[in-house]
């Protein structure tokens, strides 16, 4: 079997327990919120409804049993939104690990010509 067309892909996820905590998806939003200050805004630049990106932080809040976004009210300026010091860990530790696991997969590509040869298994 030849190795040619082959490669290994894989993507990270967090877990809280059974269920996913954050992904490549909901760390960029978080970031996008740091970026903007706003959920609205960082929803529509992702092309995603309010609702949709609403609904994703709050997984992150409940599965996190922490605020990681504070919305602050609206008013004559408009309200907005930050990230807790939890919520910029939690993305720094993220792409930590996706930085350490792409290398592993690089390392897993090098690797699968030899794994799939004659005799290596």
């Amino acid at each position: 079997m030849s190795a040619d067309h082959l490669s290994v892909r894989a993507h990270v996820w967090l877990m809280a327990g059974d269920e996913s905590l954050v992904g490549p998806g909901r760390i960029e939003l978080l970031e996008a919120i740091a970026d903007t200050g706003s959920i609205r805004q960082a929803a529509l630049r992702m092309g995603m409804s309010y609702r949709a990106a609403w609904n994703a932080v709050d997984a992150i809040n409940r599965r996190m049993n922490a605020v990681m976004v504070t919305r602050l009210a609206g008013g004559r300026r408009g309200g907005g939104a930050t990230l807790t010091d939890d919520a910029r860990r939690l993305i720094r530790t993220f792409r930590e690990i996706e930085r350490r696991h792409a290398g592993y997969v690089e390392a897993l590509n090098n690797a699968l010509g030899d794994l799939l040869s004659p005799g290596s298994g």
